[in-house]
């Protein structure tokens, strides 16, 4: 998912600052671990606390939104590469 940009290619996020993302795939154990570990590893100030789950009407999804603290572009993108390809992953938006 691309980020925002302004016409002229420049970045409409502030940072640092506070940035949710939510992460979507099939609910099964370690699903929400998995997601958590790879938002500490881009955010070292990553509170677990602060995930927000909801479950699929047929509850066989999870949604999870982890709220982290992006300081670049750079982080944001990456962060949403390892989330895309992580095995346990189907949606990054």
């Amino acid at each position: 998912m691309p980020l925002p940009e302004s016409p002229n290619g420049e970045s409409l996020i502030t940072y640092p600052c506070k940035f949710p993302i939510k992460v979507m795939g099939n609910k099964v154990d370690g699903l929400v671990h998995a997601i958590t570990m790879v938002a500490k590893k881009f955010d070292p100030s990553f509170d677990a606390a602060t995930v927000e789950l909801r479950e699929s009407k047929g509850g066989n999804y999870l949604g999870v939104t982890i709220t982290i603290t992006a300081t670049s572009r750079e982080q944001l993108d990456e962060l949403y590469r390892t989330l895309s390809t992580h095995p346990m992953v189907k949606v990054v938006l």
